[in-house]
């Protein structure tokens, strides 16, 4: 699935990211594939553990429907630090939600990959899903790339952005 750029805020050098999703038995895997990746900024490597906050710098992210209005927000940074929150509404009534989370970094020239394993008991196939990206290029320029973007600013929390599904 390729991410695309919102209009109000197109990159400097990334010249694509394309995204995946599968399940290994227990695990969802999240990748996304950087293409042009010359100038991101990427905080350094850091222990695998939750932290908030990783969306204000280049962080990939995955937005999952689950009942009526309810979704989860996982955040993967390419530091190796992630996050997972609950809400009940767009952008309401936001929780840490219990998960297991082991992110990736590889890399060449030109581009990075950042792969995620996911272990979560709220995840299941055919939910909705929004794959989206938070791009932070040198001089601080932002990106803000995702499968569908809604009119206006870039909103990953509204429900028009789930619109691929999980894997059966």
């Amino acid at each position: 699935m390729n991410l695309r750029a919102h209009p109000a805020t197109p990159s400097v050098t990334v010249s694509g990211i394309e995204a995946s999703v599968w399940r290994t038995d227990d695990h969802w895997h999240f990748r996304y594939l950087v293409e042009g990746a010359s100038s991101l900024i990427i905080l350094p490597a850091h222990a695998a553990e939750r932290s908030d906050g990783l969306w204000q710098a280049t962080c990939f992210e995955a937005f999952i429907g689950l009942d009526g209005a309810t979704y989860l927000e996982l955040n993967f940074s390419p530091s190796g630090q992630w996050a997972a929150y609950r809400f009940v509404n767009p952008r309401t009534g936001m929780r840490d939600e219990p998960a297991g989370i082991e992110v990736w970094l590889e890399g060449g020239e030109d581009w990075i990959a950042v792969e995620a394993a996911v272990c979560s008991t709220a995840l299941h196939p055919a939910a909705p899903v929004g794959l989206t990206a938070v791009i932070e290029e040198t001089g601080g320029h932002k990106s803000y790339w995702a499968l569908a973007h809604p009119s206006g600013p870039p909103d990953f929390h509204d429900p028009s952005c789930f619109i691929a599904r999980l894997p059966e």
